[in-house]
C-alpha cells in the first residue's frame, strides 16, 4: 500500500492512462479525486474503482477553466483538507504541420495540454507549501524530445509541459514538493485510437509503422504508464526531482537498424 491515506488528484482521469492511473493509486490505498470534463467517463471510473474495493470521487472540471479548477480544488480543500499528489494527466491532441494548424485549433491544444497542467498546479500547490509535503506528476510525452512528423502543435505543448516541469521543481524543492514528468511513447488508449482514425485511412497500416520506430516492436498500455505514475507518486521516487521518466518502448533513445 505504497500511497495508503493519501489525497490524489487525477484530472482526465475518466479514460486511458489516467483510469489506469487512477485505478492503481486506490489499489495502493489512495483516495482518488478523478476529474474530467466528460461526466460519465469520470463517474464510470470512480463507480469500478468503488467495486474493487477503492475509495475515489469524481468532480466534472475543465482543466483549462480557471473558475472551474479554483472552485473544484477549492471543494476538495473543504472536503478532504490535503492533497498529496496531483496527476496533471488530462490532454487533447491533433496533426499538422505549422502551416496546416489554424489559430483556433493552436490555441485549444495549448490551453488544454499546457494551460491545463499550470492551472490545477496553481491553485493545488498553495495547500501543498503550506502542508510542506506534496507530489506533482505532469504528462509530457517523448514528443518533447524528438521530432514527429505532423504533430506540431501538440510536440510544441508537451515541449512546454517539460520545461515547466523543471521550472517548477526549483521553485518548490523548498517547500519538500517534488515535481517529475512522464514521457510515453504510442500508448495503445482511447486517446491513441480516435486519433488514429480520424488522422489515417487505415489505422492499421498507421500502427504497424508506430510499432517499427519502438524497439519494443509494439505498442505501450495505459498500465505501463499507470506504474510509473505510482514510482513518482510514492516514496520510492523520493530523490526524483525535476526528471523525466521515459516509458516509450526505446523511441527516443533507440533506433533499429
Amino acid at each position: 500500500m505504497r500511497l495508503q491515506d493519501k489525497i490524489a488528484i487525477v484530472t482526465g482521469g475518466g479514460s486511458g492512462i489516467g483510469k489506469a492511473t487512477a485505478a492503481l493509486f486506490a489499489n495502493e490505498g489512495a483516495f482518488v479525486i478523478v476529474t474530467d470534463i466528460h461526466r460519465e467517463n469520470g463517474q464510470g471510473a470512480v463507480n469500478e474503482i468503488e467495486e474493487n474495493g477503492g475509495k475515489a470521487a469524481f468532480f466534472e472540471m475543465d482543466v483549462a477553466n480557471p473558475e472551474a479548477v479554483e472552485n473544484v480544488i477549492g471543494q476538495i480543500i473543504e472536503k478532504y483538507r490535503k492533497i498529496d499528489i496531483l496527476f496533471n494527466n488530462a490532454g487533447i491532441s491533433n496533426v499538422g504541420r505549422v502551416d496546416e494548424v489554424e489559430p483556433d485549433v493552436w490555441d485549444k491544444i495549448m490551453s488544454v495540454n499546457v494551460k491545463g497542467v499550470y492551472l490545477p498546479s496553481k491553485y493545488a500547490l498553495p495547500h501543498m507549501m503550506e502542508q510542506k509535503s506534496g507530489v506533482v506528476i505532469n504528462m509530457s510525452s517523448c514528443a518533447a524530445e524528438m521530432g514527429l512528423a505532423k504533430r506540431a502543435a501538440y510536440s510544441a505543448t508537451k515541449g512546454a509541459v517539460l520545461a515547466l516541469t523543471k521550472a517548477m521543481q526549483v521553485d518548490y524543492a523548498p517547500y519538500q514538493i517534488r515535481v517529475n514528468a512522464l514521457l510515453p511513447g504510442t500508448i495503445m488508449s482511447p486517446f491513441v485510437e480516435d486519433y488514429l482514425k480520424s488522422s489515417y485511412d487505415d489505422p492499421e497500416i498507421a500502427i504497424a509503422g508506430i510499432k517499427k520506430r519502438q524497439l519494443s516492436g509494439e505498442l505501450g498500455r495505459p498500465d505501463d504508464v499507470a506504474r510509473a505514475a505510482l514510482f513518482l507518486a510514492s516514496d520510492e521516487s523520493a530523490f526524483m526531482m525535476g526528471s523525466p521518466l521515459y516509458i516509450d518502448g526505446g523511441v527516443v533513445f533507440g533506433k533499429n537498424a
